[in-house]
């Protein structure tokens, strides 16, 4: 699967917030597609649109309708990771585009700790959202809807009952993420609840609670409540890792691949891509200049030497990208390494 951070907030937001990165330095759309198409013809087949909240981008929906576009090329789930705080604007738009599935980060039930936690009000928005994808699949949108709650020792973790009991008569999988360390997000290990104390928790209530069989690239671990709609799963980064069978590929809203969320390790694909262009971001009337320069090339209107050559920048841009993945380790640092490594803020990577 691949993810693709755009204005970058999960796993808490850092207190002091972020430098925001020029204009000129972050993908542009067609630059967003290209890298999708590509990834796509790999046999990529989940492309995710991350932050933060890229609802909050103006074009998002054209973004997506082209993104879309490649279902007809073997793109099968095209995903969104939100906030919810105006997804219920756009939704419509959205599913029209082809949005398959949705992960709305959501850390709290009550208003109040709600607008302390994200320095926001939001919480009934945010409601509103879930509402509304629960409506349009009623009506079979399909939408695979995923709560995602990360839970912190003296935060949140009484909330871990009314969250689960959010699926009781609604179909919803409620994900419960252990607390992971990224730069300027205060970590520590007595905040983070682990997955079997938060496993025994429910169990208290609900001593039949029972696994559900996971498919193989899944990075939770799932349960379900009999006689529950909804289910419950649990990312276990901390604890239990899934390396093994991860495949999550990241390019961050700047355009550096990371093969991991907790490596520290990037590569640009950005500057590489825009080689062809001066090294200027590639907008959309650069982006049809370059499709037609290598259409003229393929029908030999032009000689080799004279068009971009595009051809040859995705041959470098595969061979960048095959190094990067075969550099990807067997597993992530332990949770003491993990606490004192340099990482970007989750908010600058993409969830």
């Amino acid at each position: 699967m691949l993810q693709v951070g755009k204005w970058a907030v999960a796993n808490g937001i850092p207190t002091k917030g972020v430098p925001l990165s020029p204009p000129a330095h972050l993908l542009t759309s067609p630059e967003i597609f290209y890298l999708s198409s590509l990834f796509v013809s790999q046999g990529v087949t989940k492309i995710r649109l991350t932050g933060g909240e890229p609802t909050v981008r103006k074009d998002i929906v054209p973004l997506m309708h082209s993104i879309g576009s490649l279902r007809s090329r073997g793109l099968k789930e095209l995903a969104l990771t939100t906030n919810g705080l105006t997804l219920h604007r756009k939704l419509d738009s959205m599913v029209e585009a082809g949005l398959t599935g949705i992960n709305l980060s959501l850390d709290t039930l009550d208003p109040f700790q709600f607008q302390i936690m994200t320095r926001r009000k939001g919480f009934e928005a945010v409601m509103k959202s879930i509402g509304r994808i629960l409506e349009m699949n009623a009506l079979g949108a399909g939408i695979k809807l995923k709560v995602n709650c990360v839970v912190m020792r003296g935060i949140n973790e009484r909330e871990i009952i009314p969250f689960v009991e959010m699926g009781r008569e609604k179909d919803i999988e409620v994900r419960f993420i252990e607390y992971m360390p990224f730069d300027g997000n205060k970590w520590s290990q007595g905040k983070m609840v682990p997955y079997q104390e938060m496993l025994d928790i429910i169990k208290t209530k609900y001593p039949s609670l029972q696994k559900v069989q996971d498919h193989k690239n899944d990075t939770s671990k799932t349960f379900q409540v009999p006689g529950f709609v909804g289910k419950l799963g649990f990312i276990t980064s901390m604890t239990h890792n899934f390396c093994g069978t991860c495949n999550r590929l990241r390019i961050t809203s700047d355009g550096n691949l990371k093969v991991c969320l907790f490596g520290n390790s990037e590569v640009s694909l950005r500057d590489l891509l825009r080689q062809g262009n001066h090294g200027d971001p590639i907008d959309q009337e650069a982006f049809e200049g370059m499709k037609q320069l290598e259409m003229d090339r393929h029908q030999g209107i032009l000689p080799p030497d004279i068009a971009l050559g595009w051809g040859d920048r995705e041959r470098e841009l595969l061979k960048v990208i095959g190094r990067a993945v075969k550099r990807k380790k067997e597993k992530h640092a332990g949770m003491g390494e993990l606490e004192n490594m340099k990482n970007r803020p989750m908010i600058l990577i993409g969830g």
